[in-house]
């Protein structure tokens, strides 16, 4: 067995990309939400914190939404590669906003947060399929766009964040099939 429960030849099925949609759907909203209240700190805390809360409640931990939304269960290495993508955001996170913070520059923090987040789908690839090879590779375009562009208006910027994630989950929510990969 190799790295994470990985086994050679195994198919994948992709289950949750209803539930993973769903997640988008509503964390692309709270991004833009918090963002049109943000002020000084660009993105409001309070209104991404509560969002983000209750999102993954909904899309990730009620067993009622999962039970309805899923086409059956993720393997071993599916679910050890999903926790070793949200424990990777973390260090991510820390390391590439982490040197903004004693400076408050709250527009850095935000867009290096955004790379680190378009940077940790790429391991959901295992978990949901080619998708997240394209959400990765947008959301860290806009980070990247953000960053060594500064005269675009942070705003515009979330914006595009989360209308990228809502359109992803549109589409994996309403419009994707199961698929398996070998």
């Amino acid at each position: 067995m190799g790295f994470l429960g990985y086994q050679k030849n195994e198919i994948r099925e992709y289950n949750n990309k209803r539930c993973c949609g769903l997640w988008f759907i509503i964390i692309g909203a709270v991004i833009i939400i918090s963002s049109i209240f943000g002020g000084e700190q660009k993105i409001q805390p309070v209104i991404f914190t509560v969002g983000f809360v209750v999102g993954f409640y909904i899309s990730v931990i009620n067993r009622k939404v999962v039970a309805k939304l899923s086409w059956g269960q993720s393997s071993k290495f599916q679910n050890n590669i999903a926790i070793f993508s949200i424990a990777i955001l973390f260090p991510l996170m820390f390391i590439s906003a982490g040197p903004f913070f004693p400076m408050q520059n709250w527009r850095m923090i935000w867009l290096m947060t955004f790379l680190a987040v378009g940077l940790h789908f790429i391991p959901f690839y295992f978990v949901h399929g080619i998708s997240m090879i394209g959400i990765a590779a947008l959301c860290s375009a806009n980070a990247l766009i953000g960053i060594f562009v500064p005269a675009i208006p942070f705003i515009v910027l979330a914006f595009v964040d989360g209308l990228i994630k809502i359109v992803f989950g549109i589409y994996l929510l309403f419009f994707s099939k199961p698929t398996k990969s070998p």
